[in-house]
């Protein structure tokens, strides 16, 4: 029970975050201080305590003994369950995963991306029909060190077919709706571990990102989402190199801590593993409490592929420039020497050769019509192309190698445009049923011919042309939600740093969250407004405002849920 008035829920909140550092010696006294005022014995952890507190925090309060695991997994469950149903964020719940007594995330529910990150007798889907069927026999390495840490699992969330899309709108699991408007998008691919903790189901969400699968959802769903350096954490045992080293596996969470502490927990090789990167020279945890210094920072909101970037996107870029000279940076208007279009022609070229790669053997009816044309493409691309594409690589590493020379970290949107509404990107009737006659005589090679790749990264990357550099390079990038439209809609800043350079972003987002603070910002439905209302939003009362608080001073329609402000 939760209760408001004196010594309500205010009095709660201090009790939570006393515990984080509390001695030894004060845990039963404030157990049971707060168990008197839960009006509970052996205190029942509500769902908007629960919200306050980010994945550092919980993991203090069961250690001290504040809280018990099956607590915070209980009001961890009370939030999926009630918001799922209309967010489908999470699609396959994990029972029965008991956490490690000990770990610096011991107690903490988590939930893993339902690609890559296999879970030992859990099915790994891809998010696709044809790979319903798969059944790991171990946990991948990433699960293996979540699990090591303390986490609970408690499922597997939402993405496109394959992870290939920026939207989460799969066949086999139907749309995920982002929180903050579920009539939109989330992003993709890992749109279902973005919404699930911009919904507030979980503090921190496994994700991967291989051409921006992090950092858009992170953009669009306002939470932070840092994709590590090529080679920081491993995509084994099962997987050798993820798409050549251009996908990264890591976290997307609310607070900037937890980022650095996941890092902390994931970083390092399994054995085999093509890629080796220097180790940190201290816990990633421990840069959050270190000021970056004064950085000097190149920005640009230039679509490299020279398409429309949106006000909104251009906005939210400026007023991060404002901030970060407020902070004591050096912002310049600057951008790499690098081609754009045959960037995206790159990247293109390995988006069709590893679908093709990955799909062969499996049943071309159980894929999605989209999938199948990327396929097709894939096999039409001959080697040669395909090593000579991989081999450009090189170029736009060194490009941008050269850039860092004179700047510490390059500022971008994370996304040309705001989320697009549910369905808004499928594929026009009248270009599925054209392409079936091409998809039965394998028309790879015509297709190539008439110029296809130039039109799909125009149309393709449009929306999301700032993220590939990132996933080619190798080098760390991270979005960090400071900017929300006047529809309420959060709109991330990008940021990239030399390969290896984790630390200068932790120290500079950390600073971010600091000056700007965004944990306490939670979806919420206006008081008298429904499902069926224009700005249909996630209803829950759970966050509705309560006495003393009402809607946050940000100028969007979110919760202040009195989260501390780091």
């Amino acid at each position: 029970m939760y209760l408001k008035g004196a010594g309500g829920h205010h009095a709660r909140d201090r009790s939570i975050r006393r515990h984080v550092a509390a001695p030894a010696v004060l845990v039963d006294q404030e157990r049971a201080a707060w168990c008197a005022v839960s009006g509970a014995p052996g205190m029942s952890m509500s769902w908007r305590e629960y919200a306050r507190c980010d994945a550092l925090e919980l993991a203090a309060l069961v250690r001290d003994g504040a809280v018990a695991t099956t607590e915070v997994v209980a009001a961890a469950t009370q939030r999926l369950d009630a918001v799922n149903p209309r967010l489908n964020a999470v699609v396959r719940r994990i029972p029965g995963t008991a956490a490690t007594a000990r770990g610096p995330m011991a107690g903490v529910p988590f939930l893993v991306k339902d690609i890559v990150q296999d879970v030992a007798g859990v099915p790994t889907t891809r998010g696709s029909r044809a790979f319903s069927g798969d059944v790991p026999v171990r946990d991948s390495g990433f699960v293996r060190r979540a699990r090591d840490s303390g986490l609970v699992l408690l499922g597997k969330t939402n993405l496109s077919e394959l992870g290939l899309k920026a939207v989460t709108e799969s066949a086999l699991f139907g749309p995920c709706r982002n929180p903050w408007d579920p009539r939109r998008t989330p992003g993709g691919s890992s749109g279902g571990a973005a919404a699930a903790v911009a919904a507030g189901i979980v503090p921190v969400a496994g994700a991967n990102d291989g051409g921006g699968s992090i950092r858009i959802p992170a953009g669009y769903c306002g939470v932070f989402g840092l994709r590590p350096s090529r080679g920081r954490v491993s995509a084994g045992p099962a997987i050798h190199e993820l798409w050549h080293g251009a996908g990264s596996d890591h976290v997307i969470s609310r607070s900037v801590r937890d980022s650095a502490a996941m890092l902390d927990v994931l970083h390092g090789n399994e054995p085999g593993d093509p890629f080796r990167i220097a180790p940190p020279a201290r816990p990633y945890l421990q840069e959050c409490g270190i000021p970056p210094g004064r950085l000097r920072i190149a920005h640009s909101c230039r679509s490299p592929i020279g398409q429309p970037v949106h006000p909104e996107a251009i906005r939210a870029v400026e007023g991060t420039a404002s901030l970060l000279e407020d902070l004591g940076h050096t912002v310049e208007m600057a951008e790499p020497e690098v081609d754009g279009l045959g960037l995206a022609h790159c990247y293109l070229h390995l988006y069709f050769g590893q679908v093709a790669a990955a799909v062969r053997g499996r049943p071309a009816s159980a894929l999605e019509p989209d999938t199948r044309v990327l396929a097709m493409l894939g096999r039409a691309i001959d080697s040669g192309t395909y090593v000579a594409s991989h081999d450009r690589w090189n170029e736009f590493s060194r490009a941008l190698g050269a850039f860092f020379r004179h700047y510490d970290l390059y500022l971008t949107p994370v996304a040309a445009e705001p989320p697009a509404l549910i369905g808004e990107l499928d594929t026009p009737l009248l270009q599925r049923l054209a392409i079936r006659p091409l998809l039965w005589l394998d028309a790879g090679r015509l297709l190539l011919r008439s110029g296809i790749v130039e039109r799909l990264a125009l149309r393709s990357l449009q929306r999301t042309p700032f993220t590939q550099l990132a996933n080619l390079t190798g080098v760390p990038a991270m979005s960090v939600p400071l900017h929300w439209t006047p529809e309420g809609l959060p709109m991330g800043s990008q940021f990239m740093a030399p390969v290896g350079c984790e630390d200068r972003l932790l120290r500079l987002a950390a600073q971010l969250e600091q000056a700007r603070p965004w944990r306490h910002r939670l979806p919420v439905t206006p008081p008298g407004s429904g499902w069926g209302q224009p700005r249909d939003r996630l209803v829950q009362d759970t966050v509705a405002p309560t006495a003393g608080e009402g809607y946050g001073q940000c100028g969007c329609r979110c919760v202040d849920t009195l989260l501390p402000r780091r």
